[in-house]
Protein backbone atom coordinates (compact mmCIF):
# COMPACT_ATOMS: atom_id res chain seq x y z
CA UNK A 1 0.00 0.00 0.00
CA UNK A 2 2.76 2.24 1.27
CA UNK A 3 4.65 1.74 -2.41
CA UNK A 4 1.57 2.15 -4.29
CA UNK A 5 1.03 5.57 -2.79
CA UNK A 6 4.68 6.12 -3.49
CA UNK A 7 4.32 5.28 -6.88
CA UNK A 8 1.19 7.27 -7.79
CA UNK A 9 3.31 10.51 -5.67
CA UNK A 10 5.77 9.98 -8.03
CA UNK A 11 3.68 10.47 -10.77
CA UNK A 12 1.52 12.89 -9.71
CA UNK A 13 5.21 14.88 -8.90
CA UNK A 14 6.55 14.62 -12.36
CA UNK A 15 3.10 15.45 -13.92
CA UNK A 16 3.11 18.61 -11.90
CA UNK A 17 6.44 19.32 -12.77
CA UNK A 18 5.59 18.88 -16.73
CA UNK A 19 2.47 21.27 -16.14
CA UNK A 20 4.67 23.97 -14.27
CA UNK A 21 7.27 23.34 -16.68
CA UNK A 22 5.56 24.16 -19.33
CA UNK A 23 3.36 27.44 -17.52
CA UNK A 24 7.09 28.63 -17.51
CA UNK A 25 7.71 28.06 -20.90
CA UNK A 26 4.26 29.22 -22.32
CA UNK A 27 4.90 32.89 -20.20
CA UNK A 28 8.78 33.26 -21.33
CA UNK A 29 7.57 32.78 -24.73
CA UNK A 30 4.30 35.31 -24.91
CA UNK A 31 6.71 37.78 -23.05
CA UNK A 32 8.92 37.40 -26.06
CA UNK A 33 6.38 37.59 -28.79
CA UNK A 34 4.87 40.97 -26.59
CA UNK A 35 8.42 42.63 -26.86
CA UNK A 36 8.37 41.89 -30.77
CA UNK A 37 5.05 43.00 -31.44
CA UNK A 38 5.62 46.43 -29.27
CA UNK A 39 8.88 46.77 -31.44
CA UNK A 40 6.79 46.45 -34.80
CA UNK A 41 4.05 48.41 -33.28
CA UNK A 42 6.81 51.60 -32.85
CA UNK A 43 8.24 51.13 -35.76
CA UNK A 44 4.47 50.90 -37.53
CA UNK A 45 4.26 54.48 -35.60
CA UNK A 46 7.04 55.63 -36.65
CA UNK A 47 6.48 55.28 -40.46
CA UNK A 48 2.32 56.07 -39.95
CA UNK A 49 3.65 59.46 -38.58
CA UNK A 50 6.28 59.70 -41.83
CA UNK A 51 3.49 58.54 -44.11
CA UNK A 52 0.89 61.22 -42.85
CA UNK A 53 3.72 64.24 -43.05
CA UNK A 54 4.47 63.13 -46.54
CA UNK A 55 0.78 62.96 -47.27
CA UNK A 56 0.29 66.53 -45.83
CA UNK A 57 3.37 67.98 -47.88
CA UNK A 58 1.51 66.76 -50.97
CA UNK A 59 -1.97 67.70 -50.52
CA UNK A 60 -0.26 70.99 -49.44
CA UNK A 61 1.16 71.35 -52.93
CA UNK A 62 -1.53 70.19 -54.65
CA UNK A 63 -3.98 72.24 -52.86
CA UNK A 64 -1.90 75.54 -53.88
CA UNK A 65 -1.67 74.02 -57.59
CA UNK A 66 -5.41 73.77 -57.79
CA UNK A 67 -5.53 77.57 -56.43
CA UNK A 68 -3.45 78.27 -59.13
CA UNK A 69 -5.32 77.02 -61.88
CA UNK A 70 -8.74 77.98 -60.44
CA UNK A 71 -7.16 81.18 -60.30
CA UNK A 72 -6.09 81.39 -63.88
CA UNK A 73 -9.68 79.59 -65.29
CA UNK A 74 -11.34 82.37 -63.28
CA UNK A 75 -9.50 84.96 -65.18
CA UNK A 76 -9.97 83.40 -68.43
CA UNK A 77 -13.60 83.21 -68.09
CA UNK A 78 -14.07 86.87 -67.04
CA UNK A 79 -12.01 87.60 -69.86
CA UNK A 80 -14.06 85.71 -72.23
CA UNK A 81 -17.50 87.35 -70.61
CA UNK A 82 -16.16 90.51 -70.77
CA UNK A 83 -15.40 90.40 -74.51
CA UNK A 84 -18.49 88.41 -74.72
CA UNK A 85 -20.26 91.45 -73.45
CA UNK A 86 -18.57 93.38 -76.03
CA UNK A 87 -19.21 92.15 -78.55
CA UNK A 88 -23.21 91.80 -77.64
CA UNK A 89 -23.19 95.50 -76.81
CA UNK A 90 -21.92 96.17 -80.34
CA UNK A 91 -24.36 94.45 -81.72
CA UNK A 92 -27.10 96.05 -79.94
CA UNK A 93 -25.87 99.72 -80.48
CA UNK A 94 -25.66 98.48 -84.34
CA UNK A 95 -29.35 97.02 -84.41
CA UNK A 96 -30.59 100.49 -82.84
CA UNK A 97 -28.70 102.06 -85.32
CA UNK A 98 -30.09 100.34 -88.30
CA UNK A 99 -34.23 100.74 -86.03
CA UNK A 100 -33.33 104.10 -86.29
CA UNK A 101 -32.84 104.28 -90.19
CA UNK A 102 -35.97 102.12 -90.68
CA UNK A 103 -37.96 104.69 -88.41
CA UNK A 104 -36.26 107.50 -90.43
CA UNK A 105 -37.40 106.24 -93.77
CA UNK A 106 -40.86 104.89 -92.55
CA UNK A 107 -41.44 108.26 -91.30
CA UNK A 108 -40.26 109.93 -94.68
CA UNK A 109 -42.89 107.43 -96.79
CA UNK A 110 -45.57 107.87 -94.58
CA UNK A 111 -45.13 112.07 -95.81
CA UNK A 112 -44.51 110.81 -99.09
CA UNK A 113 -48.08 108.85 -98.93
CA UNK A 114 -49.71 111.43 -97.25
CA UNK A 115 -49.14 113.64 -99.95
CA UNK A 116 -49.73 111.09 -102.77
CA UNK A 117 -53.36 110.72 -100.82
CA UNK A 118 -53.80 114.53 -100.70
CA UNK A 119 -53.18 114.34 -105.08
CA UNK A 120 -55.16 111.26 -105.35
CA UNK A 121 -58.44 113.05 -103.73
CA UNK A 122 -57.39 116.09 -105.81
CA UNK A 123 -57.20 113.93 -109.06
CA UNK A 124 -60.65 112.24 -108.04
CA UNK A 125 -62.14 115.52 -107.79
CA UNK A 126 -61.79 116.36 -110.83
CA UNK A 127 -62.30 112.63 -112.58
CA UNK A 128 -65.85 113.31 -110.71
CA UNK A 129 -66.53 116.47 -112.23
CA UNK A 130 -65.15 115.45 -115.95
CA UNK A 131 -67.43 112.17 -115.98
CA UNK A 132 -70.61 114.34 -114.46
CA UNK A 133 -69.36 116.47 -117.54
CA UNK A 134 -69.46 113.50 -119.60
CA UNK A 135 -72.69 112.25 -118.69
CA UNK A 136 -73.92 115.66 -119.32
CA UNK A 137 -72.34 115.44 -122.82
CA UNK A 138 -73.45 111.72 -123.07
CA UNK A 139 -77.27 112.76 -122.34
CA UNK A 140 -77.05 115.35 -124.99
CA UNK A 141 -76.24 113.52 -127.47
CA UNK A 142 -78.62 110.44 -126.87
CA UNK A 143 -81.21 112.87 -126.62
CA UNK A 144 -79.56 114.21 -130.13
CA UNK A 145 -79.57 110.18 -131.46
CA UNK A 146 -82.79 110.12 -130.43
CA UNK A 147 -84.20 113.15 -131.95
CA UNK A 148 -82.16 112.35 -135.52
CA UNK A 149 -82.93 108.79 -135.52
CA UNK A 150 -86.86 108.84 -134.06
CA UNK A 151 -85.86 106.02 -132.12
CA UNK A 152 -85.80 105.87 -128.65
CA UNK A 153 -82.75 104.13 -126.45
CA UNK A 154 -84.88 101.24 -125.56
CA UNK A 155 -86.11 100.96 -129.01
CA UNK A 156 -82.43 101.58 -130.45
CA UNK A 157 -81.10 98.75 -128.11
CA UNK A 158 -84.12 96.04 -129.02
CA UNK A 159 -83.01 96.57 -132.57
CA UNK A 160 -78.73 96.11 -131.67
CA UNK A 161 -80.24 92.92 -130.16
CA UNK A 162 -82.22 91.80 -133.07
CA UNK A 163 -79.50 92.24 -135.48
CA UNK A 164 -77.21 90.88 -133.17
CA UNK A 165 -79.36 87.46 -132.84
CA UNK A 166 -79.61 87.32 -136.51
CA UNK A 167 -75.95 87.76 -137.11
CA UNK A 168 -74.94 84.94 -134.54
CA UNK A 169 -78.09 82.47 -136.39
CA UNK A 170 -75.97 82.93 -139.19
CA UNK A 171 -72.67 82.94 -137.79
CA UNK A 172 -73.76 79.57 -135.50
CA UNK A 173 -75.36 78.03 -139.02
CA UNK A 174 -72.33 78.59 -140.96
CA UNK A 175 -69.95 76.85 -137.89
CA UNK A 176 -72.50 74.07 -137.95
CA UNK A 177 -72.30 73.39 -141.24
CA UNK A 178 -68.61 73.48 -141.35
CA UNK A 179 -68.48 71.46 -139.14
CA UNK A 180 -70.70 68.85 -139.99
CA UNK A 181 -69.36 69.12 -143.60
CA UNK A 182 -65.69 68.72 -142.38
CA UNK A 183 -66.80 65.40 -139.98
CA UNK A 184 -68.70 63.76 -142.33
CA UNK A 185 -66.00 63.99 -145.05
CA UNK A 186 -64.06 62.65 -142.94
CA UNK A 187 -65.98 60.00 -141.18
CA UNK A 188 -68.62 59.16 -143.85
CA UNK A 189 -65.42 58.41 -145.59
CA UNK A 190 -64.24 55.75 -143.35
CA UNK A 191 -66.97 54.83 -142.12
CA UNK A 192 -68.44 54.42 -145.43
CA UNK A 193 -65.39 52.14 -146.84
CA UNK A 194 -65.40 50.15 -143.39
CA UNK A 195 -69.12 49.26 -143.37
CA UNK A 196 -69.04 48.28 -147.21
CA UNK A 197 -66.22 46.10 -146.56
CA UNK A 198 -67.92 44.41 -144.11
CA UNK A 199 -71.03 44.36 -146.01
CA UNK A 200 -69.09 42.54 -149.16
CA UNK A 201 -67.60 40.13 -146.95
CA UNK A 202 -70.98 38.82 -145.48
CA UNK A 203 -73.31 38.83 -148.66
CA UNK A 204 -75.88 37.00 -147.47
CA UNK A 205 -79.08 36.21 -149.44
CA UNK A 206 -82.17 37.40 -147.98
CA UNK A 207 -85.51 35.27 -148.11
CA UNK A 208 -88.69 37.04 -146.45
CA UNK A 209 -90.04 34.29 -143.63
CA UNK A 210 -94.01 33.64 -143.85
CA UNK A 211 -94.83 34.58 -140.05
CA UNK A 212 -98.02 31.75 -140.51
CA UNK A 213 -98.17 28.41 -141.37
CA UNK A 214 -99.80 26.50 -143.82
CA UNK A 215 -100.61 23.14 -144.46
CA UNK A 216 -101.19 22.15 -148.03
CA UNK A 217 -103.95 18.82 -148.37
CA UNK A 218 -104.20 16.53 -150.63
CA UNK A 219 -107.72 17.46 -151.23
CA UNK A 220 -110.85 19.11 -149.49
CA UNK A 221 -112.07 15.57 -147.86
CA UNK A 222 -108.74 15.84 -145.68
CA UNK A 223 -110.41 18.39 -143.63
CA UNK A 224 -113.31 16.49 -142.61
CA UNK A 225 -110.77 13.61 -141.59
CA UNK A 226 -109.09 16.01 -139.58
CA UNK A 227 -111.66 17.54 -138.15
CA UNK A 228 -112.68 13.90 -137.12
CA UNK A 229 -115.98 12.53 -135.46
CA UNK A 230 -117.83 15.31 -133.31
CA UNK A 231 -114.67 17.29 -133.73
CA UNK A 232 -112.39 15.10 -131.78
CA UNK A 233 -109.18 15.09 -133.55
CA UNK A 234 -109.40 18.63 -134.21
CA UNK A 235 -109.75 19.17 -130.31
CA UNK A 236 -106.59 16.70 -129.44
CA UNK A 237 -104.35 18.41 -132.02
CA UNK A 238 -105.15 21.75 -130.83
CA UNK A 239 -104.91 20.73 -127.14
CA UNK A 240 -101.58 18.61 -127.78
CA UNK A 241 -99.46 21.57 -129.67
CA UNK A 242 -101.73 24.41 -128.10
CA UNK A 243 -101.80 25.75 -131.86
CA UNK A 244 -105.50 26.87 -133.36
CA UNK A 245 -106.47 25.45 -136.52
CA UNK A 246 -108.52 27.53 -138.59
CA UNK A 247 -110.32 25.33 -141.34
CA UNK A 248 -111.96 27.73 -143.77
CA UNK A 249 -113.20 27.77 -147.12
CA UNK A 250 -109.73 28.40 -148.51
CA UNK A 251 -108.99 24.99 -151.17
CA UNK A 252 -106.66 22.17 -149.97
CA UNK A 253 -105.00 24.34 -147.03
CA UNK A 254 -105.52 24.54 -143.40
CA UNK A 255 -103.83 27.51 -141.94
CA UNK A 256 -102.24 27.20 -138.60
CA UNK A 257 -101.88 30.21 -136.23
CA UNK A 258 -99.96 30.26 -132.57
CA UNK A 259 -98.05 33.28 -131.07
CA UNK A 260 -95.00 30.36 -130.10
CA UNK A 261 -93.48 29.57 -133.35
CA UNK A 262 -91.66 26.47 -132.01
CA UNK A 263 -95.61 24.75 -131.13
CA UNK A 264 -96.87 26.24 -134.83
CA UNK A 265 -93.43 24.54 -136.38
CA UNK A 266 -94.51 20.83 -134.05
CA UNK A 267 -98.10 21.14 -134.60
CA UNK A 268 -97.52 21.62 -138.78
CA UNK A 269 -95.16 19.18 -138.68
CA UNK A 270 -97.36 16.66 -136.99
CA UNK A 271 -100.10 17.60 -139.07
CA UNK A 272 -97.98 17.20 -142.29
CA UNK A 273 -96.74 13.85 -141.07
CA UNK A 274 -100.49 12.59 -140.33
CA UNK A 275 -101.95 13.51 -143.16
CA UNK A 276 -98.73 11.63 -145.06
CA UNK A 277 -99.64 8.36 -142.77
CA UNK A 278 -103.41 8.87 -143.45
CA UNK A 279 -104.13 7.34 -139.68
CA UNK A 280 -105.87 10.07 -137.59
CA UNK A 281 -106.92 9.42 -134.31
CA UNK A 282 -106.05 10.61 -131.23
CA UNK A 283 -103.90 8.10 -130.06
CA UNK A 284 -101.72 8.34 -133.70
CA UNK A 285 -102.12 12.35 -133.37
CA UNK A 286 -100.58 11.81 -129.24
CA UNK A 287 -97.93 10.13 -130.58
CA UNK A 288 -97.00 12.22 -134.28
CA UNK A 289 -96.96 15.20 -131.67
CA UNK A 290 -94.43 13.47 -129.50
CA UNK A 291 -91.80 12.54 -131.89
CA UNK A 292 -92.27 16.41 -133.58
CA UNK A 293 -91.60 17.70 -130.59
CA UNK A 294 -88.28 15.55 -130.26
CA UNK A 295 -87.59 16.62 -133.85
CA UNK A 296 -88.17 20.16 -133.09
CA UNK A 297 -86.12 20.18 -130.05
CA UNK A 298 -83.41 18.51 -131.78
CA UNK A 299 -83.54 20.77 -134.62
CA UNK A 300 -83.27 24.19 -131.74
CA UNK A 301 -80.41 22.35 -130.32
CA UNK A 302 -78.43 21.62 -133.63
CA UNK A 303 -79.34 25.33 -134.85
CA UNK A 304 -77.71 26.61 -131.94
CA UNK A 305 -74.71 24.67 -131.90
CA UNK A 306 -74.48 25.56 -135.50
CA UNK A 307 -74.46 29.45 -134.40
CA UNK A 308 -72.16 28.97 -132.35
CA UNK A 309 -69.77 26.92 -134.58
CA UNK A 310 -69.96 29.52 -137.17
CA UNK A 311 -69.52 32.58 -135.19
CA UNK A 312 -66.25 31.17 -133.58
CA UNK A 313 -67.11 31.50 -130.39
CA UNK A 314 -66.74 29.27 -127.26
CA UNK A 315 -67.60 29.32 -123.28
CA UNK A 316 -71.27 30.23 -124.07
CA UNK A 317 -73.95 28.25 -121.68
CA UNK A 318 -76.06 24.74 -123.11
CA UNK A 319 -78.75 26.91 -122.00
CA UNK A 320 -78.00 30.17 -124.21
CA UNK A 321 -77.19 28.33 -127.15
CA UNK A 322 -80.91 26.45 -126.97
CA UNK A 323 -82.39 29.95 -126.80
CA UNK A 324 -79.94 31.30 -129.93
CA UNK A 325 -81.71 27.55 -131.52
CA UNK A 326 -85.70 28.54 -130.79
CA UNK A 327 -84.86 31.70 -133.04
CA UNK A 328 -84.52 29.45 -136.01
CA UNK A 329 -88.30 29.34 -135.95
CA UNK A 330 -88.64 33.66 -134.62
CA UNK A 331 -88.97 36.18 -137.62
CA UNK A 332 -89.23 39.87 -136.76
CA UNK A 333 -91.05 41.68 -139.88
CA UNK A 334 -90.64 38.35 -141.59
CA UNK A 335 -86.99 38.64 -141.20
CA UNK A 336 -85.75 35.01 -139.42
CA UNK A 337 -84.08 36.10 -136.17
CA UNK A 338 -81.54 33.21 -135.92
CA UNK A 339 -79.78 34.38 -139.06
CA UNK A 340 -80.41 38.38 -138.37
CA UNK A 341 -78.50 37.43 -135.26
CA UNK A 342 -75.46 35.56 -136.91
CA UNK A 343 -75.04 38.31 -139.90
CA UNK A 344 -75.17 41.27 -136.88
CA UNK A 345 -72.58 39.00 -135.52
CA UNK A 346 -69.83 39.14 -138.38
CA UNK A 347 -70.91 42.42 -139.10
CA UNK A 348 -69.66 43.90 -135.70
CA UNK A 349 -66.89 41.65 -135.54
CA UNK A 350 -65.30 42.58 -139.03
CA UNK A 351 -66.21 46.30 -138.25
CA UNK A 352 -63.96 45.67 -134.89
CA UNK A 353 -60.99 44.34 -136.47
CA UNK A 354 -61.23 47.16 -139.04
CA UNK A 355 -60.83 49.50 -135.64
CA UNK A 356 -58.60 47.29 -133.90
CA UNK A 357 -60.77 45.97 -131.15
CA UNK A 358 -61.61 43.00 -129.87
CA UNK A 359 -63.67 41.11 -132.39
CA UNK A 360 -64.33 38.04 -130.15
CA UNK A 361 -66.86 40.28 -128.15
CA UNK A 362 -68.07 42.35 -130.86
CA UNK A 363 -69.21 38.94 -132.28
CA UNK A 364 -70.35 37.89 -129.42
CA UNK A 365 -72.39 40.53 -128.35
CA UNK A 366 -73.92 41.05 -132.20
CA UNK A 367 -75.03 37.08 -131.93
CA UNK A 368 -76.89 37.80 -128.03
CA UNK A 369 -78.40 41.01 -128.91
CA UNK A 370 -82.02 39.61 -129.64
CA UNK A 371 -81.70 36.91 -127.22
CA UNK A 372 -84.68 37.90 -125.42
CA UNK A 373 -86.74 37.80 -128.56
CA UNK A 374 -86.75 33.52 -127.81
CA UNK A 375 -88.93 33.71 -125.00
CA UNK A 376 -90.66 36.85 -125.15
CA UNK A 377 -94.05 35.79 -125.66
CA UNK A 378 -93.37 33.61 -122.48
CA UNK A 379 -92.14 36.24 -120.12
CA UNK A 380 -93.20 39.88 -119.54
CA UNK A 381 -91.32 42.93 -120.73
CA UNK A 382 -89.62 43.94 -124.07
CA UNK A 383 -86.87 41.58 -125.65
CA UNK A 384 -83.76 44.10 -124.89
CA UNK A 385 -84.81 44.06 -121.27
CA UNK A 386 -84.91 40.23 -121.26
CA UNK A 387 -82.17 39.89 -123.19
CA UNK A 388 -79.89 41.60 -120.59
CA UNK A 389 -81.61 39.52 -118.04
CA UNK A 390 -80.68 36.16 -119.86
CA UNK A 391 -77.12 37.73 -119.94
CA UNK A 392 -76.49 38.27 -116.67
CA UNK A 393 -78.21 35.46 -115.28
CA UNK A 394 -75.59 33.29 -117.49
CA UNK A 395 -72.85 35.02 -116.52
CA UNK A 396 -71.88 37.31 -120.03
CA UNK A 397 -69.43 39.75 -120.03
CA UNK A 398 -70.30 43.73 -119.02
CA UNK A 399 -69.45 44.85 -122.63
CA UNK A 400 -71.60 41.89 -124.11
CA UNK A 401 -74.10 42.87 -121.50
CA UNK A 402 -74.21 46.79 -122.23
CA UNK A 403 -74.38 46.39 -125.78
CA UNK A 404 -77.62 44.19 -125.53
CA UNK A 405 -79.08 46.91 -123.40
CA UNK A 406 -78.14 49.78 -125.74
CA UNK A 407 -78.87 48.03 -129.51
CA UNK A 408 -82.11 50.11 -129.56
CA UNK A 409 -81.54 53.14 -128.09
CA UNK A 410 -83.05 52.48 -124.56
CA UNK A 411 -79.34 53.55 -122.93
CA UNK A 412 -76.81 55.49 -124.53
CA UNK A 413 -74.00 53.68 -126.05
CA UNK A 414 -70.90 54.30 -124.00
CA UNK A 415 -68.54 51.06 -125.50
CA UNK A 416 -67.59 51.23 -129.10
CA UNK A 417 -68.60 47.22 -129.16
CA UNK A 418 -72.26 48.78 -128.24
CA UNK A 419 -72.05 51.30 -131.31
CA UNK A 420 -70.76 48.68 -133.42
CA UNK A 421 -73.61 46.39 -132.43
CA UNK A 422 -75.68 49.33 -133.35
CA UNK A 423 -74.57 49.55 -136.68
CA UNK A 424 -74.66 46.02 -137.27
CA UNK A 425 -78.28 45.48 -136.60
CA UNK A 426 -79.39 48.53 -138.60
CA UNK A 427 -77.41 47.08 -141.71
CA UNK A 428 -78.68 43.65 -141.68
CA UNK A 429 -82.16 45.13 -141.21
CA UNK A 430 -81.69 47.56 -143.47
CA UNK A 431 -80.62 44.73 -146.34
CA UNK A 432 -83.08 45.35 -149.11
CA UNK A 433 -85.90 42.59 -148.73
CA UNK A 434 -84.92 41.65 -145.68
CA UNK A 435 -88.00 43.10 -143.72
CA UNK A 436 -91.40 43.42 -144.36
CA UNK A 437 -94.21 45.43 -142.25
CA UNK A 438 -98.04 44.78 -142.72
CA UNK A 439 -99.59 47.60 -144.72
CA UNK A 440 -101.81 49.31 -141.61
CA UNK A 441 -97.81 49.29 -139.80
CA UNK A 442 -96.32 50.93 -142.98
CA UNK A 443 -99.23 53.41 -143.14
CA UNK A 444 -99.02 54.53 -139.24
CA UNK A 445 -95.28 55.12 -139.60
CA UNK A 446 -95.73 57.22 -142.57
CA UNK A 447 -98.12 59.42 -140.46
CA UNK A 448 -96.71 59.35 -137.47
CA UNK A 449 -93.77 60.52 -139.41
CA UNK A 450 -95.72 64.02 -141.08
CA UNK A 451 -96.89 64.35 -137.74
CA UNK A 452 -93.78 64.96 -135.82
CA UNK A 453 -92.47 66.89 -138.78
CA UNK A 454 -95.64 69.31 -138.78
CA UNK A 455 -95.46 69.93 -135.18
CA UNK A 456 -92.45 72.72 -135.50
CA UNK A 457 -93.42 76.50 -136.12
CA UNK A 458 -92.51 77.24 -139.58
CA UNK A 459 -93.25 74.39 -140.92
CA UNK A 460 -96.14 74.36 -143.89
CA UNK A 461 -96.66 70.90 -145.19
CA UNK A 462 -94.67 67.79 -144.86
CA UNK A 463 -94.47 64.15 -147.19
CA UNK A 464 -93.15 61.06 -145.97
CA UNK A 465 -92.00 59.24 -149.93
CA UNK A 466 -89.67 57.16 -150.73
CA UNK A 467 -91.31 53.93 -148.71
CA UNK A 468 -91.21 56.12 -145.37
CA UNK A 469 -86.98 57.11 -146.19
CA UNK A 470 -87.62 60.50 -146.92
CA UNK A 471 -89.54 63.43 -145.47
CA UNK A 472 -90.20 66.12 -147.55
CA UNK A 473 -90.90 69.46 -145.88
CA UNK A 474 -92.20 72.45 -147.22
CA UNK A 475 -91.34 75.57 -144.93
CA UNK A 476 -92.89 79.16 -144.80
CA UNK A 477 -90.30 81.59 -146.29
CA UNK A 478 -91.45 84.63 -143.79
CA UNK A 479 -91.08 82.47 -140.44
CA UNK A 480 -88.43 80.00 -141.68
CA UNK A 481 -84.80 82.18 -142.56
CA UNK A 482 -82.12 80.16 -144.75
CA UNK A 483 -79.73 79.94 -141.77
CA UNK A 484 -82.41 78.97 -139.58
CA UNK A 485 -83.56 75.56 -141.97
CA UNK A 486 -80.41 74.08 -140.62
CA UNK A 487 -80.99 74.04 -137.27
CA UNK A 488 -84.66 73.14 -137.95
CA UNK A 489 -83.39 70.02 -139.90
CA UNK A 490 -81.31 69.13 -137.45
CA UNK A 491 -84.32 69.47 -134.49
CA UNK A 492 -86.57 67.44 -136.74
CA UNK A 493 -83.96 64.79 -137.35
CA UNK A 494 -83.72 64.83 -133.57
CA UNK A 495 -87.56 64.35 -132.48
CA UNK A 496 -87.62 61.33 -135.09
CA UNK A 497 -85.10 59.41 -133.62
CA UNK A 498 -86.44 59.78 -130.46
CA UNK A 499 -90.18 58.76 -131.20
CA UNK A 500 -90.12 56.33 -134.17
CA UNK A 501 -88.74 53.13 -134.32
CA UNK A 502 -87.90 52.49 -138.02
CA UNK A 503 -84.96 50.45 -140.12
CA UNK A 504 -82.44 52.13 -141.43
CA UNK A 505 -82.11 55.91 -142.11
CA UNK A 506 -84.98 58.54 -142.64
CA UNK A 507 -83.81 61.73 -144.71
CA UNK A 508 -85.24 65.10 -143.81
CA UNK A 509 -85.34 67.33 -146.44
CA UNK A 510 -86.28 70.69 -146.30
CA UNK A 511 -87.22 73.37 -149.02
CA UNK A 512 -87.76 76.76 -148.48
CA UNK A 513 -88.64 79.45 -151.83
CA UNK A 514 -90.36 82.33 -152.58
CA UNK A 515 -92.62 83.13 -155.63
CA UNK A 516 -94.27 86.06 -156.81
CA UNK A 517 -97.32 85.76 -158.76
CA UNK A 518 -99.07 88.63 -161.37
CA UNK A 519 -100.99 88.37 -163.63
CA UNK A 520 -101.04 90.90 -167.04
CA UNK A 521 -104.40 91.77 -167.71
Amino acid sequence: MDMIWVIVSGVGGLVVGSVVSAIVAFKSGVNSRRRTAEALIGSAEQESERIIKEANLTAEAKKKEAVLEAKDEVHRLRSEAEHDIKERRKDIQRQENRLQQKEEALDRKIENYEKKEEQIAERAKAVEERLADVENIKRSQFEMLERISGYTAEQAKEYLLNALTDELTHEKALRIADIEAQLKDEADSRARNMISHAIQRVAADQVTEATVSVVPLPNDEMKGRIIGREGRNIRAIETLTGCDLIIDDTPEAITLSCFDPVRREIARLSLERLISDGRIHPARIEEMVEKSRREVEATIKAEGERAVLETGLHGIHPEVMRLLGRLRYRTSYGQNVLNHSMEVAFLAGIMASELGIDPVVARRAGLLHDIGKAVDHEIEGSHVEIGVDIARKYKESDAVIHAIQAHHGDVEAATIVACLVQAADAISAARPGARRENLENYIKRLEKLEELANEFNGVERSFAIQAGREVRILVKPEVVSDDQMILLARDIAQKIEDNMDYPGQIKVNLIRENRAVDYAK
